[in-house]
C-alpha cells in the first residue's frame, strides 16, 4: 500500500466552517457547500498551528458516514485553544469512505492561518 499526500494547503481560517478536504478549490470551500468525498483510505491530518494565539479556538471536525446511503456526521472532532506548546497537530489514522470530509473553523479569536496535509494510505 502506498503512502501519499492526498491534498496539502494553507487557510486563513475565520467564523465560516471550511472543508479542507474538497480538492475542488484551492483552499477548501464552506462546508456546507461542499462535495462529499468517496475515495477509500486510512486518512490523516496534520496541521501547522504555529499562528494561533492566547484567545484562539480552532475547532476540527472529521465528517463521515456510517453506511454510503446515511447522512454524513461527525466521527471525530477536537478544538485547540491559545498558543500551541506543539505547534504540529496531527489526527489518529481514521479509515474513511463512505462520504467523507474534514472541516476547520475559528471559534474565538479573529483569524488563523493554518497550513495542512491530509495523508492517505489507499
Amino acid at each position: 500500500m502506498a503512502i501519499s499526500e492526498f491534498t496539502t494547503g494553507t487557510k486563513l481560517v475565520d467564523t465560516t466552517e471550511w472543508s479542507i478536504a474538497d480538492t475542488s478549490t484551492a483552499n477548501g470551500e464552506a462546508y456546507s457547500t461542499a462535495t462529499p468525498l468517496t475515495t477509500d483510505g486510512v486518512y490523516q491530518l496534520f496541521l501547522d498551528v504555529n499562528d494561533m494565539i492566547a484567545g484562539d479556538e480552532l475547532q476540527i471536525r472529521i465528517y463521515e458516514k456510517c453506511r454510503s446511503g446515511d447522512t454524513q456526521r461527525i466521527c471525530y472532532q477536537a478544538t485547540l485553544t491559545g498558543t500551541q506548546s506543539e505547534p504540529i497537530w496531527v489526527s489518529p489514522s481514521l479509515i474513511l469512505m463512505h462520504g467523507w470530509d474534514m472541516t476547520l473553523d475559528c471559534i474565538a479569536g479573529t483569524s488563523i492561518t493554518v497550513l495542512w496535509s491530509i495523508r492517505s494510505v489507499a
